[in-house]
């Protein structure tokens, strides 16, 4: 192949979908045979801007948010469990869990971006989600996940409280939201089609084909 495929993935980490939504892109890859002709990059979107700095609990956020009762979140999740094993993800959901504020991880993946780490820090940012019951809201955890990928930790979170840094996660935040994209994961091929959701791995082998041809 001359040029690799590229895809934006717009995401949030602590949006579940996201992950599964990868992990069946990253399976229809490997089936494919096709892992040295993809360029991934991922690209922000804050699911719950507004949310406050100490978070809030997942339950009560979709019960505002969606009008979800207790019993439509728990089977929510159950799905996602079961979903998630069966492309090798095992989500720990737990009552206390909260969403929260996304700013600073979006910040830090972009410097990730600029020292080749991206994809390293985005799964280790949703394993500590999602698998550790980890605050990745709290810069003492973001510092350290840093360092688990290799990402000089002192230089990467001196972007929390540098102004081009910020503007330009805004706009790049801005941008995507602009091009339309609601919901997440959105997964945008060659800058030229997208689809949302989190496809069947058979739906993505489809995709990826027909671009390789």
């Amino acid at each position: 192949m001359a040029e690799k495929i590229k895809i934006d993935i717009v995401s949030d980490v602590v949006c579940p979908w996201c992950i599964l939504g990868y992990k069946r892109l990253e399976s229809a890859i490997d089936e494919l045979g096709m892992q040295d002709d993809i360029d991934i990059q991922w690209q922000p979107f804050q699911l719950n801007p507004n949310v406050s700095p100490e978070g809030v609990n997942l339950h009560q956020h979709l019960m505002k948010k969606y009008g979800m009762l207790k019993m439509d979140s728990d089977r929510n999740r159950q799905q996602l469990t079961k979903l998630g094993l069966q492309v090798g993800y095992a989500f720990n959901f737990f009552e206390e869990m909260k969403t929260l504020n996304t700013r600073d991880a979006h910040v830090l993946l972009a410097f990730a971006k600029s020292v080749e780490k991206q994809t390293a820090l985005k799964l280790r940012l949703f394993d500590a989600y999602f698998k550790e019951k980890q605050d990745i809201s709290d810069r003492a955890v973001l510092s350290d996940l840093l360092v688990d990928v290799g990402i000089d930790a002192e230089t990467a979170m001196a972007q929390l409280d540098d102004q081009d840094a910020q503007q330009a996660f805004d706009t790049e935040n801005a941008y995507w939201r602009e091009l339309g994209v609601s919901s997440v994961p959105t997964f945008v091929f060659n800058r030229e089609s997208a689809v949302s959701g989190a496809q069947p791995v058979e739906t993505l082998k489809q995709i990826l084909q027909e671009l390789a041809s």
